[in-house]
């Protein structure tokens, strides 16, 4: 018995690997984060029991597992997103190391790649940007030191902050000393779902911009200059004269 940790990507039921689709559908136990998991994603099941997890606390979630051991039974535990990005496996991981039951994580498509994808740009540009930090905003439960938006944002690489667009106006207040005003953001409100939509700014307006759209909750913020026209230099992988095991020099 093995529970399958799997990541349903971010709304679009064709985001999701081939991997986690056949589990999904094999699987005679499903476990779903039914908040932010369509119900599309769940199509061609044949589970004989299926579980919504938004109604559950950890220890009820735990014991569906439990019981589903019990029995000998696969779970298809399914997150949104990748689950090993704020999919809140961890705890659940530590329960099943202490139960003894085996598990494995299937990746899925993450907010922020299909975010990039619905802007057409890529977040990590030579000269621009060769890092991106994905981070929440700190409201709920403090940030570890050293992980506070401003200590971030001394880096001026490309921000993928989630959880914060209710915090918009004090998101943009600490990263304006390090990014300055005209810094290109993006915030993208339920990313790939049929109501996707998004606003594209600069820190000076992003404001105005997202409240104007009236988005509350389920939105990724993204800053950096990559998200802008500044000018960069060609990769070295296809530049002519740039030899490698694939393309050797003539």
């Amino acid at each position: 018995m093995t529970v399958y940790f799997i990541g349903a990507g971010p709304g679009d039921p064709e985001l999701i690997t081939v991997k986690g689709q056949r589990l999904i559908r094999q699987c005679p136990v499903i476990i779903y984060a039914g908040s932010l998991v369509p119900p599309a994603v769940l199509e061609g099941h044949t589970a004989s029991t299926l579980i919504n997890s938004a109604e559950l606390h950890l220890e009820q979630i735990i014991g569906a597992i439990r019981d589903a051991h019990d029995k000998g039974l696969d779970v298809a535990r399914v997150h949104s997103g990748d689950p090993s990005l704020y999919g809140a496996i961890g705890e659940q991981i530590r329960h099943l190391r202490e139960l003894g039951i085996d598990y494995q994580i299937i990746p899925g498509v993450t907010a922020t790649a299909a975010s990039a994808a619905l802007l057409g740009c890529e977040l990590t540009l030579p000269d621009i940007s060769q890092t991106v930090i994905l981070t929440r905003y700190g409201e709920r439960s403090p940030m570890p030191a050293g992980e506070q938006l401003a200590d971030l944002a001394r880096h001026r690489s490309t921000l993928a902050i989630h959880l914060g667009v209710r915090h918009l106006p004090r998101i943009v207040e600490e990263l304006l000393p390090h990014y300055g005003a005209d810094c290109p953001v993006a915030v993208i409100h339920r990313a790939t779902w049929p109501d996707q939509d998004w606003v594209r700014g600069r820190l000076a307006d992003i404001v105005e911009g997202v409240a104007n759209k009236g988005f509350r909750r389920t939105a990724l913020i993204l800053v950096g200059h990559v998200l802008g026209d500044a000018p960069f230099a060609d990769s070295a992988l296809y530049r002519a004269g740039h030899a490698h095991l694939y393309r050797p020099a003539d």
